[in-house]
């Protein structure tokens, strides 16, 4: 690929002749050069053209590409990169340099992972679109449909109104990453536009600065790890924490520094016995130092709370080997040479990471007793922890049985989709994603020793929406290791996990207070959306009008302010804005203040009032809602009882009696999620209470006063016993179902008079 200065000159094409004259009259450069990154006006500077515009070098690229490109791509990547110096004519960067320096550097960090042709052009192209009002029709006419969903997939939605930076930002990412789904040579470009952006980010503001770092370290980062991509996942790391905190990156880097030259003694002496002991051995080996990032060592100071010397005592070596088998006999002879460390060793070979990555860690004591890590990997392992997805391109390669690594990144890439399918907006989908980007994993093992790799923290729900949502939705129970388990229990490595299930089941809204994958969390959220929404429609217009009743609106809302609602609100239809206060998505006192602002009122702004609207009307409870009512398991309200209504978010209203002490607890962190409730005057079931009854212990007392309940009319649906610490009382608890709190307090004098019984009172928590 030879472009010569001659090529960097932008030819009078007919099509661009009118784009460039009305920027020439100095129209403003629309854009920033940061597609869908949210880093707007990073790149860019509102200066006019000058006349003469300096020229950037494409050779490096040129040489990149021509290792392993065709004559013929070559010339079609020429044409894409004429066409962006042709667009980008006149726009600078903040630096002062030329524009069109940025999207050669982002083809350039493309090339070296040797990506096809298509994503070098996408590359070169992945700014005309938003910088330059480049329609898509115009790029699949030029360049082919490929690359110019490639270049789509890039771009921000720019022309789209959204209620709020966040909203707009989060609806941004959900396109990228659903882009990325179908085609992940996106997140492949992506990634190299911000790492290069990264990489020029001293020219912003410090404001800006920290936003940008913060978001790459949200997402970025997590995504080049979950692709494997070591190098890029580092290098970013780093380019975050010196933004975030550069203060802390400027002193650990001189520490760092300083410390390096007290360091090399040791690293040599212990260079020379391993490169020494494996020679003797007969296998070959590449052992190299392996220094950790100052993002790594801040971390583990923080995590660990460990002093720098602490951190730095600890010697890293990479070996690598020829062969799968050279792994464990060079793993042999280094614990022949040093001994090991008990519990430090990790075979990523046998069972590898989510990402792909394999290698064997072990960590053992080296000379003057300082501990070693040592990684040991073959040359196509290190290639893969180095380059993740992108060392086996499959656009570059012809072969039709995909990697391992393929298939998993396929696996994580297809299970975007579902949550796409199952999430109600674009904040939803974002955090449900971040969700499944935790680097940290756990294995575990199907009943027929199928390996599932979860996020630490991972419990039992999780492990089942992860086989199927079917199975997620119907799970009733788990056996972890062949033992019955609450399916709250965090997972951990090498269970064996066995789901047992029920047609008839379904999920449950506490479930949400424990599940930890993004996948498992969306479905739960989309059942409860779904399946109970005449439910949650009724709720939520109930709720509705009592606070517009509290501002003295009238709940029937003519058709206009309606439409009006519906526009700023980003709902479908009104049964959707009731669903949505229904479940606590929304809260209604916030919905009606924007209506009395709709309507000419200045209460859209007023602050909420804490008293939790206890001049509206209350709530009803009949107790015997569906899941979008529920009856607080803390303390088990009953009828009788003064109780009080709880709107959680995307879980609907879960009802506490007025005196519960964890009522109390979160109710002072948000009372405005709190609301009036009364139960209704038909209840036509039973309800759980919890009692706690002190005996002697004696014989068949466990009989009599299971026998007294039964007479009073209740029954019990849980027993248990408690031996007393002196063993002079013994406590017997039961869960046992009453109409009410008369009904209660009659079956509490009739065990009283059990011989035997000392002490009955109600459980509380």
């Amino acid at each position: 690929m030879s472009l010569t200065p001659a090529d960097t000159t932008s030819a009078a094409l007919p099509p661009l002749a009118s784009r460039q004259a009305a920027k020439s009259q100095g129209a403003s450069t629309p854009g920033t050069g940061t597609s869908g990154s949210g880093t707007s006006g990073h790149g860019t500077s509102s200066a006019p053209p000058a006349p003469a515009l300096g020229v950037a070098s494409v050779s490096h690229l040129a040489a990149k590409l021509a290792e392993y490109l065709s004559p013929a791509d070559l010339k079609k990547v020429k044409e894409a990169y004429r066409f962006s110096d042709e667009m980008h004519l006149g726009q600078m960067r903040r630096s002062g340099e030329p524009y069109i320096s940025h999207p050669i550097a982002v083809a350039e960090i493309c090339a070296d992972w040797k990506l096809d042709a298509q994503a070098i052009m996408a590359a070169l192209l992945h700014d005309v679109m938003e910088d330059q009002d480049v329609k898509k029709e115009e790029l699949i006419e030029r360049f082919g449909a490929p690359v110019a969903h490639l270049v789509d997939g890039l771009s921000k939605l720019e022309k789209i109104e959204f209620q709020s930076q966040i909203e707009a930002q989060a609806e941004n990412f959900r396109k990228m990453l659903l882009a990325m789904a179908s085609d992940v040579r996106v997140i492949l470009i992506k990634l190299a536009d911000r790492l290069h952006n990264m990489r020029t980010l001293d020219f912003m503001t410090a404001a800006k600065k920290r936003r940008i770092a913060s978001e790459t370290m949200e997402v970025y980062v997590p995504i080049a790890h979950r692709l494997g991509l070591n190098n890029i996942y580092h290098e970013l790391q780093d380019l975050s924490f010196s933004h975030l905190y550069p203060m802390r990156y400027r002193t650990l880097a001189k520490a760092v520094k300083a410390a390096r030259g007290n360091r090399r003694e040791v690293v040599n002496k212990i260079m020379e016995a391993v490169k020494s002991t494996l020679s003797l051995a007969e296998i070959e080996a590449d052992v190299t130092g392996r220094e950790k990032t100052l993002y790594d060592i801040y971390k583990k100071m923080r995590s660990k709370h460990l002093s720098f010397s602490q951190v730095l005592d600890v010697y890293g070596f990479r070996v690598v080997v020829g062969s799968f088998a050279d792994c464990y006999v060079t793993l042999g002879t280094l614990h022949s040479l040093y001994k090991p460390m008990p519990g430090k060793f990790k075979d990523y070979i046998a069972i590898r990471k989510l990402n792909g990555y394999q290698s064997l860690h072990t960590t053992v004591i080296g000379p003057y007793g300082t501990p070693v890590e040592f990684q040991i990997r073959t040359q196509e392992m290190h290639r893969t922890a180095e380059s993740g997805v992108a060392a086996h391109w499959l656009y570059k390669s012809g072969e039709s049985n995909p990697s391992d690594l393929q298939q998993r990144t396929h696996a994580w890439l297809q299970s975007l989709l579902d949550i796409q399918q199952q999430t109600g907006d674009s904040a939803e989908f974002l955090e449900h994603v971040k969700v499944d980007l935790f680097p940290d994993s756990v294995y575990v093992f199907t009943p027929k020793s199928k390996i599932i790799a979860l996020p630490r923290g991972a419990t039992a729900i999780d492990f089942a929406y992860s086989i199927h949502t079917g199975i997620g939705d119907q799970t009733v129970a788990v056996k972890i290791n062949n033992e019955t388990s609450p399916l709250r229990t965090e997972l951990h490595n090498g269970d064996i996990v066995e789901i047992i299930t029920d047609c008839s089941s379904r999920p449950s809204p506490t479930w949400l207070s424990f599940v930890r994958t993004g996948k498992a969390r969306s479905a739960i959220r989309h059942h409860l959306r779904t399946i109970n929404l005449p439910e949650s429609i009724a709720l939520g217009q109930q709720l509705l009008s009592q606070a517009l009743q509290a501002l003295n609106i009238d709940a029937d809302l003519p058709a206009p302010l309606v439409e009006r609602l519906l526009n700023e609100s980003s709902a479908n239809s009104m049964d959707g804005l009731y669903a949505d206060i229904g479940i606590g998505k929304r809260m209604a006192t916030l919905v009606a203040r924007h209506i009395f602002g709709l309507i000419g009122g200045e209460a859209a702004n007023m602050p909420v009032e804490h008293n939790s609207g206890s001049e509206l009307d209350p709530v009803t409870i009949c107790g015997s809602e569906g899941v979008s009512v529920q009856l607080a398991p803390c303390c088990l309200p009953i009828p009788g009882d003064q109780i009080i209504g709880q709107l959680r978010r995307d879980q609907g209203l879960l009802v506490h009696t007025s005196d519960c002490s964890q009522a109390k607890r979160q109710r002072a962190k948000e009372p405005d999620r709190w609301i009036a409730v009364r139960w209704g005057t038909e209840l036509n079931r039973r309800f759980d209470c919890r009692i706690k009854v002190l005996i002697n212990s004696e014989r068949g007392i466990l009989a009599r006063v299971a026998a007294e309940i039964g007479e009073s009319d209740a029954n019990i649906i849980y027993v248990g016993m408690d031996e007393d610490k002196d063993n002079v009382l013994d406590q017997l608890r039961f869960t046992v179902q009453v109409k009410d709190r008369v009904h209660l307090a009659a079956l509490l004098r009739n065990v009283r008079r059990v011989a035997g019984v000392n002490r009955i009172l109600r459980e509380r928590n």
